[in-house]
This record gives C-alpha cells, sequence and structure tokens, in this order.
C-alpha cells in the first residue's frame, strides 16, 4: 500500500480535505462523517477557525478538515485564500469536493480546478436526493469516465453514501495523484501553458511545491498570488514576464481579459460532461422555494418580511425563555439559602453564597435564553433564509456604506460577537471587512441580553419585552448610522457589487440545529465556569476586604443593610468605585454602577453578577433574578432613567477580550485601538445625553 503521511491506507490516518461551493450541503455530509469527534481550531498561520473531525474504519482513521465553502482557487476573500493556501501549503492525502447534484455545471467549476494541484479528487455528489425530486438524472460513472475521478451519490442530512465515499477515498489515495493535464484549454491556450508549465518545472524543488501545471494556467489567469510565489523559483523573474506576454498575447487575440478566456474553456468542458452524463427527465410544474420567495422576496414585502423575522425571533425568546429562567431563578434562591443555613458564618459561607451562587447564579439563570436565541438563528440558517435576509437588505444597506452580505455577519453579532466577526471574512473587499467588523459590537450579543432582561424587568414591568427590542432596534440604527460616518470619512469608497446565490428552502435537520446550538452554548457554558466565576470571585473579595469595622454608634443605629453598604463603601471596591466615579458621574452612574460596569469590559454578563453582588438583595418570594430586581427597585437611587442609560452603555461600550482579541487578529492593533476608543467616545457621549436631557425633561421619574 502507498505510504501517507508515514501512515498507510488500512494502518494509520488518512487526511482528506472537505471541499465545494457554498450552500452545497457540506456541513451536513461533515456531521455525517465524524459524527461527534469534532475539535475546533485554527488553519495554519491564520486566526479563521477550522473543524477538524475524525471517522475511524477498521485500522484506519479518516481525518476530515473542513475548509470554508469557495467558487473558485483565485483567492480574494479570506475564505478562499484559506482554502488555497491550506491545499497547496499543507497538502492533505486527498480532496473530496462536495458538489450540489442539483446545480451540477456550476459546482464543477471549482472541481477542475483541485484536479490541476495534483492531489487526489473525489467528487461527492452531494443532494442527489434533491436532485432526483426535480428530475435531474445523472449518470455518476459515465460522469467519473469523463472527468477521470471517483463520483459518489451523497446525502449528507440523511447520512447515506458515507461507506461508498470511503471506499472511494481509500482507492483514489491508493493509486495516487491522478495525471495533472485534466483539461484541454484548447490549443491558442495550450500554446502558452505548455511553455510555462516546462520553465516552472526546471526547479524541481519549486515544481515539488506547487504543480506547474496548476501555476502555469493560475499566471495565465494573472492570479497575483501565483506570481508572489515565483519569487521562490530560480527563473521566476523570466517566467514571469514570459506568463505577463502570453496573457496579453491571448488578450488581444480573443479580446476579452485572460481569467475570463480560461473560465470559458473550464465551463465548455463542463458544459460538455454534463450533457453527456446528466439528464433532466422532468421539470415539476411546482416549485415551493419559487413559490414562497415570490411573498418574501417582493420588492415591497421582503424587508417588513426581515423586521418581522427578527421580531418573531426575539418575541419567541423572550416569551419561551420566561418559564425556565424563572425556574433556575427559583432554583439558585434555594441554593443560595441552603448553604446560608448549612453553613456557619465566616469567610466560606460569605464566598460560595455572596460570591459564587449570587454571581453566577444571577447570570446562569438567562441561559435558556441564549440557548433559544442560538436555536432560532440556527433554525434561519440552516432553512436558507439568511440568504434571502442578505438579498432582502443589500439595498438599504449599500445606502449606508456596507455590502449586502454583511447582514450575515451582523445577524450573527446577535449571538455572539466572536463568530459574528469572523463572519466577515467571507467579504471580497478588505474595506467591506473593516466596516462589517467595527460595527458588529452595536449588535446585541448573547452575554448583553441579561442586562437588557434584568433592568427591563425591574423598572419597564409594563413592556419589558418592548424596552429589550428597543435596545436591540437602536443598536442596529447605531451600526448603520456609524457605517455611514465611515464611508465618507476614514473608509471612502462603494461597496463591491453583491452577487450570491438563493439556495433551495431546506429543512433543517435535528442533528445538525442541535449540533450549532451544542457548540455556541457549551462556550457560553464554558465562559460561566471560568470567566464569570472568577470576575464574581474577584467582585466578592473586593467588596469584603478590608474589612470595616463599625463604630460603636454605627452599630447602634444602623440597621443590618445600612451596615453592609457601610461596609462595602469602605471595601476596595468602594475605593476604586470612588476614584473613577467622576467619570461616570455626568452619565448618572454612583460608584456602584462605576463598579459594575468596568468589570463588563472582561464580559458583559459579569455586570449582572458584579449587581447581584454589590446590590444584597432582599428577601423575597421572588427567584435570584427576581431578587436582584427586586432589590434595583428599592434603591432610591436608581430610576427608569438611569436603567435605560446602563442598558444604552452595555449595548455602546467595547465587547468583551474576546471579541476584542478577535478584531485583533483579524484587523490588527491599529484598528482594536481605533474601535476601542471609538466605542468608548460614542458609549459615553451618547449616554451623556440621554441622562442630561432625559433628567432636565423629568424622564427618571415613574415607571
Amino acid at each position: 500500500m502507498k505510504p501517507i503521511n508515514g501512515a498507510t491506507v488500512g494502518g494509520r490516518v488518512v487526511r482528506v480535505a472537505l471541499a465545494g461551493n457554498p450552500n452545497a450541503g457540506k456541513t451536513s455530509l461533515f456531521n455525517a462523517l465524524t459524527g461527534a469527534h469534532h475539535k475546533v481550531g485554527n488553519y495554519p498561520g491564520v486566526t479563521v477557525e477550522k473543524l477538524e473531525g475524525s471517522r475511524f474504519r477498521g485500522e484506519t482513521e479518516y481525518r476530515f478538515i473542513d475548509l470554508p465553502g469557495i467558487y473558485s482557487l483565485t483567492a480574494y476573500s479570506i475564505d478562499e485564500v484559506v482554502a488555497r493556501d491550506f491545499l497547496l501549503d499543507e497538502r492533505p492525502d486527498l480532496i473530496v469536493d462536495v458538489l450540489d447534484s442539483t446545480n451540477l455545471e456550476r459546482n464543477l467549476f471549482l472541481c477542475l480546478q483541485f484536479q490541476e494541484l495534483g492531489i487526489p479528487v473525489v467528487g461527492a455528489l452531494n443532494m442527489s436526493d434533491e436532485a432526483e425530486a426535480k428530475g435531474v438524472r445523472i449518470d455518476d460513472r459515465a460522469l467519473s469516465s469523463l472527468l477521470g475521478l471517483r463520483m459518489v451519490r451523497t446525502v449528507g442530512t440523511k447520512g447515506s453514501g458515507v461507506d461508498g465515499l470511503l471506499d472511494a477515498i481509500d482507492a483514489a489515495v491508493g493509486e495516487g495523484a491522478p495525471a495533472l493535464k485534466s483539461i484541454h484549454y484548447g490549443e491558442e491556450l495550450e500554446s502558452h501553458i505548455d511553455p510555462l508549465q516546462t520553465s516552472l518545472a526546471l526547479d524541481a524543488a519549486f515544481s515539488s511545491r506547487y504543480p506547474s501545471r496548476w501555476l502555469a494556467v493560475k499566471l495565465i489567469e494573472k492570479d497575483e498570488n501565483a506570481f508572489s510565489r515565483l519569487s521562490e523559483h530560480e527563473a521566476g523573474a523570466g517566467i514571469a514576464a514570459e506568463a505577463r506576454e502570453a496573457s496579453a498575447w491571448l488578450e488581444r487575440h480573443f479580446g476579452k481579459d485572460a481569467e475570463i478566456i480560461v473560465s470559458e474553456q473550464r465551463y465548455a468542458y463542463i458544459h460538455g460532461a454534463v450533457r453527456e452524463s446528466v439528464k433532466l427527465v422532468k421539470k415539476p410544474s411546482f416549485s415551493v422555494t419559487e413559490a414562497v420567495d415570490d411573498v418574501i422576496m417582493n420588492r415591497f414585502l421582503a424587508i417588513p418580511v426581515f423586521i418581522l423575522v427578527l421580531w418573531g425571533v426575539f418575541k419567541l425568546t423572550f416569551s419561551l425563555g420566561a418559564y425556565p429562567q424563572g425556574w433556575l431563578e427559583s432554583f439558585f434562591a434555594w441554593l443560595g439559602g441552603a448553604f446560608a443555613s448549612a453553613l456557619p458564618e465566616g469567610l466560606v459561607r460569605s464566598v460560595l453564597v455572596d460570591g459564587i451562587i449570587a454571581g453566577v447564579g444571577s447570570v446562569f439563570s438567562f441561559v435558556p435564553l441564549i440557548v433559544i436565541l442560538f436555536l432560532l438563528l440556527s433554525v434561519l440558517e440552516d432553512l436558507g433564509y439568511m440568504s434571502r435576509a442578505a438579498f432582502a437588505t443589500d439595498k438599504a444597506l449599500h445606502a449606508f456604506g456596507l455590502h449586502g452580505q454583511s447582514v450575515f455577519p451582523m445577524m450573527l453579532g446577535f449571538g455572539c460577537s466572536v463568530p459574528a466577526i469572523m463572519a466577515a471574512r467571507t467579504l471580497k473587499s478588505r474595506r467591506d471587512r473593516i466596516v462589517t467588523i467595527l460595527v458588529i459590537p452595536f449588535m446585541s450579543c448573547g452575554a448583553k441580553l441579561p442586562v437588557y432582561v434584568l433592568l427591563a424587568a425591574a423598572f419597564f414591568p409594563r413592556n419589558p419585552t418592548g424596552a429589550v427590542m428597543g435596545i436591540y432596534a437602536i443598536g442596529v440604527v447605531l451600526s448603520l448610522l456609524v457605517a455611514l460616518v465611515f464611508k465618507r470619512t476614514i473608509l471612502r469608497g462603494d461597496p463591491t457589487p453583491f452577487v450570491m446565490e438563493l439556495p433551495p428552502y431546506r429543512a433543517p435537520t435535528l442533528s445538525g440545529v442541535l449540533w450549532h446550538v451544542w457548540e455556541k452554548t457549551a462556550s457560553y457554558l464554558k465562559k460561566m465556569g471560568t470567566v464569570i466565576m472568577a470576575a464574581s470571585i474577584l467582585v466578592w473579595a473586593i467588596t469584603t476586604f478590608p474589612a470595616y469595622e463599625p463604630t460603636a454608634a454605627e452599630s447602634a443605629t444602623l440597621d443590618g443593610a445600612a451596615l453592609a453598604e457601610l461596609s462595602m463603601e469602605h471595601s476596595a471596591a468602594g475605593a476604586i468605585g470612588k476614584f473613577i466615579e467622576p467619570v461616570f458621574r455626568p452619565i448618572g452612574f454612583d460608584w456602584k454602577l462605576s463598579v459594575a460596569t468596568i468589570t463588563g469590559f472582561a464580559a458583559k454578563e459579569v455586570i449582572v453578577s458584579t449587581l447581584g453582588i454589590l446590590y444584597s438583595a432582599p428577601e423575597s418570594d421572588e427567584g435570584g433574578g427576581g431578587r436582584l430586581s427586586a432589590a434595583l427597585r428599592a434603591d432610591p437611587d436608581w430610576s427608569p432613567l438611569l436603567a435605560f442609560v446602563l442598558m444604552l452603555f452595555t449595548l455602546t461600550i467595547p465587547p468583551c477580550l474576546a471579541a476584542m482579541a478577535t478584531i485583533k487578529a483579524e484587523l490588527g492593533w491599529k484598528w482594536l485601538g481605533f474601535e476601542f476608543l471609538f466605542l468608548l467616545s460614542v458609549g459615553w457621549l451618547l449616554c451623556f445625553a440621554v441622562f442630561q436631557i432625559g433628567g432636565a425633561l423629568g424622564a427618571g421619574v415613574g415607571t
């Protein structure tokens, strides 16, 4: 058997890159192949998140690396750069090209480019059941023969075809790389490709890294990355000049750009192969996708439908989440009482009851809301609506200097800013990526939701859902206005044209949705057990030490709550709060709120846990979150205006440390520093204006 990275087929490890066009069902096939054996990491040398999973069959481990969905190896977006560089630099043992069987001709364009890389390729004719339903009959044997690679029918959502795909992988890897010349581009192109290929092959070390046939074609296409790689060739300068001369001759001869000439030859080859192997038996007279799109993509209805969908997402989140949220609040109230009764008074009881349970418990009760929000967003994504949302908002976003595809990361921002910022890498223009990333923090992530819900329930009891949705809407408006300002100042220029396919509607699979929800929720729960717990213990410590001994007069005249307040005021937290209070006093924050706001820079949920510790909740029949709401309402310094300003400040200040680190990784230190100072300035100025104007108008009175 042929050695594979130090192992053998049937021996140990086969590394397989899973690649293909967006919306070809690659994720569902990846899940079917790897089951629960996933791990998340970064592609070598970049910060783009990747999925890697394994499947064991006999003595063989198939290690699948999930590449971003791309249309071509001529790279413009970060996704395309990642896929190309991984295939060239990491050289997996095989590529599985996941093909959408309902749109085969377009998908094969990428497949031909994979074949030129000199890596064995297997085609997965995915969603073959949908193709059959549409009357598309694919002769996979004929197509395999015409293209010179194995084709296997698969249905990723059902897990069918997986064993056949693994058999094809074994056979293809055992045979080694196919002949590089998989397509004849016509005499005019071949007469220029062949000399370039010969010149490239003269440097043996270089050609062992970069397939000469593939690189010659890329040079003809005027691919800048291909030219940059010539610096490693001993005759690179001469080959570059030869390639530019060849491209110029072809463009004069055909009257078209060289990249278009090559693309046309590829599609001509593909068209011939498809004509020989694919037949349309019948065309359904009715299409569900077209019928639904006639309504929700109507020029007058698209945006109202989009707004209605978002309203429905948040309405369901709050309505469904209220019940488990109440149960968890009651549980943590009982738990705190149980520990308080069982343990003697002292530091151990204090740290457990007043620190961990009061801090973490006040945030944990909001987990059901986060889970439901992630669930609904995952359903929309798998259903195929997210692409429609991008098209529906494209024109409106263009008016504010954003790309239509920016709606994907912006909507993801309602869940978590970190994957939302990373999702901006699909935008081809660096300017569009920068603008999108800079405005994502204005989208209210799941970590801000506990703050909103707590304050809305306490100070806007008549319509708490409306108050929360209002702050979400303010964030969206701010993101658009800021993008418009950037468009006319520091990031001038028009967004790039928005071209994207609309996939057919597909019923989300239970396993796929649950996997997405668990992946996001697990990260949130991990933060609960690390960042939030650590922050809760830290806040407890600085509010407890140094211990304050009240005077005899204070002990005689003050009740327990007043003594606790006095002790906290003389603690380290009191000293810190009073030191920074002058900065926050103009927006209405006292020393307690100043401390809570500062801790929120680590993670926004910590604001709630800090408030839970700083404002010792009075005994009541309400649960953990309800007890904290009661404590805030009972404090004379609080008002609906102050609560709204805190919600607004939570919305606008810089995001959590993880999100800031992601911004740095995607854009660099310069933009990170700018974003931090910009958000801090905007947040403070906006809250100052609202608090001062609201106070002048008497908005701080009443609920």
